[in-house]
């Protein structure tokens, strides 16, 4: 079993419809899951954090990479 994990969920990932956790059988289906989900979050999100894909043990793993600016989108990013 494998899993896509998004490490920190920003206000714009808890706005969207992406799911946290989500488990595949497959190495390969959670690795393209989760490049797509980390090129959607980078491309779509406000921009104010930019996001990495981690691969750990089983899991992979979208963490957040330092602000590209400051400030936080609004839900919970951990920088206070």
């Amino acid at each position: 079993m494998f899993k896509v994990i998004v490490e920190k969920e920003c206000g714009c990932f808890k706005k969207s419809d992406m799911e946290n956790g989500v488990s595949f059988d497959s190495k390969d289906d959670a690795l393209m899951s989760s490049i797509e989900m980390s090129n959607k979050m980078n491309d779509d999100f406000c921009g104010k954090h930019e996001f990495k894909l981690l691969e750990v043990e089983n899991d992979f793993v979208i963490a957040m990479s330092d602000s590209t600016a400051g400030g936080c989108c609004g839900g919970g990013c951990g920088t206070h």
